[in-house]
């Protein structure tokens, strides 16, 4: 679990500057500490809202809400996951949410839960988002969400129910959104825990999209992460969560790109390809040192760990000035 723990940091790093368009040098904080911020909207569920801010915020900073696991809390998330060294190097805030009920779980199980606007944990989770964005600038391309075991199961609640909201969002041993679904009010669901419900792609495509009808806007990006041991919910759910989100992004479910990050860990990406919108997103600069960065995001483009014969694939990641980085015409 550390290691996995380590390696989602370190992903999470690239992808958080992906979403921050001004990045900072690392500095370690001075003054700013975690905040509880209390009556920030409407609550159903009375949770609680812790709030970091870094000292040195980008002018308009990237959002990250992040949930926690059962029997935690968002101080806990704070002290023990390293996102918030995160946000003093690249300048973003973190929303640290908490629940209030005995069992400390996120409702990813309620009809009202599952259905935009509907009721429970997220009504009190997007009023969070919304009472940030009232008080800071931040940059509405550039919020995220993500959360270990329970708050995983909530971060796919979140992106399927509101994902004109969300950018970006990372799953770490989570359940495909619906999964943890239940009629009779508990909040645990044995049979989608044990890896014994399986879906059809559509299907579990159809669940998110049913959860706000007539929605057809963007969707956001989706990092999934599960052990293949884990004892509580099981890795099933990773393949069925790949199944649900490449549905919904409308892209093949077979990796378009393998490596190994770690010798215990096997990273893919599943590729998406957009009609050019003009955006920055999709706009490079070409640097007089020989590298080519992402005006957005001011990522590198990189050779993968393929290689670098002809034909290899590449991929952003963050800068640091060695020759593999610098490109020149042939």
């Amino acid at each position: 679990m550390r290691r996995r723990i380590a390696l989602l940091a370190a992903a999470m790093a690239t992808a958080l500057a992906t979403m921050t368009a001004v990045v900072t040098a690392a500095t370690p904080a001075s003054a700013a500490t975690l905040t509880q911020v209390t009556n920030f909207g409407t609550n159903p569920t009375n949770l609680q809202m812790h709030l970091y801010v870094p000292d040195r915020v980008a002018a308009q900073p990237a959002l990250l809400l992040a949930l926690h696991y059962c029997t935690g809390s968002g101080p806990a998330v704070h002290s023990g996951f390293g996102l918030s060294q995160l946000a003093d190097r690249y300048g973003f805030i973190v929303i640290y949410p908490s629940v209030t009920r005995s069992s400390k779980c996120w409702d990813a199980s309620s009809p009202q839960a599952l259905r935009r606007d509907g009721g429970s944990d997220p009504i009190g989770l997007k009023s969070m988002v919304d009472y940030v964005r009232s008080r800071y600038p931040v940059d509405a391309n550039r919020i995220g969400v993500g959360g270990f075991s329970s708050g995983a199961m909530m971060t796919n609640v979140m992106l399927g129910l509101y994902p004109d909201l969300f950018h970006a969002g990372f799953s770490s041993s989570g359940v495909p959104f619906g999964c943890f679904a239940t009629t009779n009010g508990s909040e645990w669901n044995s049979e989608c825990s044990g890896g014994r419900i399986v879906k059809t792609a559509q299907q579990w495509g159809d669940l998110v999209r049913n959860a706000y009808p007539g929605y057809t806007g963007k969707r956001p990006r989706v990092q999934t992460w599960h052990g293949t041991t884990d004892t509580t919910l099981s890795y099933v759910n990773f393949g069925e969560q790949i199944k649900q989100w490449t549905n919904i992004h409308g892209v093949s479910p077979t990796p378009s790109y393998t490596d190994s990050p770690q010798a215990s860990a096997t990273r893919t990406r599943c590729v998406i390809i957009w009609t050019c919108g003009g955006g920055a997103n999709q706009q490079w600069n070409v640097n007089s040192d020989g590298t080519i960065t992402g005006v957005q995001s001011g990522l590198c483009l990189s050779p993968s760990a393929a290689g670098t014969a002809n034909g290899t694939q590449v991929v952003l990641s963050i800068c640091t000035g060695g020759n593999s980085q610098k490109w020149a015409r042939g």
